[in-house]
């Protein structure tokens, strides 16, 4: 053997020594930090499932929404949510997601209110996230949902009821459990025969020509 290979021998000896003999846990503390309260996970334990839970308690109505949506909402997505410039309408039935254009709106697309309401008390109005009030959120919830022909106007939104909401698109989703989630992904000769139409550097030429 040679003296490279004692060495080496040696030297894994004293490492697995060394492993044997340190403690199961370390206790070392570096002096920072501290346990998360239940305060401080509050405030970011706000998500709403589809199934209404995290909800927190409160209602609203399209008639106590509107003047709240007027002011917090219109400028970016139109007074009945038609949308406004390069902001998204939030107005459509399923209908338009076959047409030519399809657009992906709350009234089309979207199949729990739940996630309405969710991402409006998240991220919404644009700049000032989180600076509404739950009873604010599902008054803006029951406008938008009412101008969509959803709910009634005068129709009243709360923790109990809001997962009840039957959504136009609803039944275009499938809830994936269990042995379902998993897919085989392809990794190679997925497809038949690959064709290359263009090149980038070809299409980049033709475009400087005109």
């Amino acid at each position: 053997m040679s003296r490279w290979a004692s060495a080496a021998l040696v030297a894994a000896a004293l490492w697995l020594a060394g492993c044997n003999n340190a403690p199961a846990e370390s206790t070392a503390s570096y002096g920072f930090g501290h346990p998360v309260t239940p305060t401080e996970l509050g405030t970011w334990d706000i998500d709403v499932g589809p199934d209404g839970v995290g909800l927190p308690p409160g209602s609203g109505t399209a008639e106590l929404g509107e003047p709240v949506y007027l002011a917090q909402c219109a400028a970016c997505h139109g007074e009945f949510a038609e949308g406004r410039g390069r902001f998204p309408s939030l107005i459509g039935s399923p209908e338009v997601l076959t047409s030519d254009r399809p657009s992906k709106t709350v009234g089309s697309y979207w199949p729990h209110a739940t996630t309405l309401w969710d991402y409006i008390y998240r991220a919404m109005p644009l700049g000032n996230a989180q600076s509404l009030t739950p009873d604010e959120v599902y008054g803006i919830t029951a406008y938008i949902l009412a101008m969509n022909d959803i709910i009634g106007y005068e129709e009243e939104l709360n923790a109990e009821n809001l997962a009840q909401v039957q959504m136009p698109n609803r039944d275009g989703f499938v809830t994936a459990t269990g042995s379902d989630i998993h897919v085989e992904a392809c990794m190679r000769d997925c497809v038949d025969a690959v064709e290359v139409t263009s090149r980038a550097t070809e299409s980049a030429i033709s475009q400087t020509d005109e």
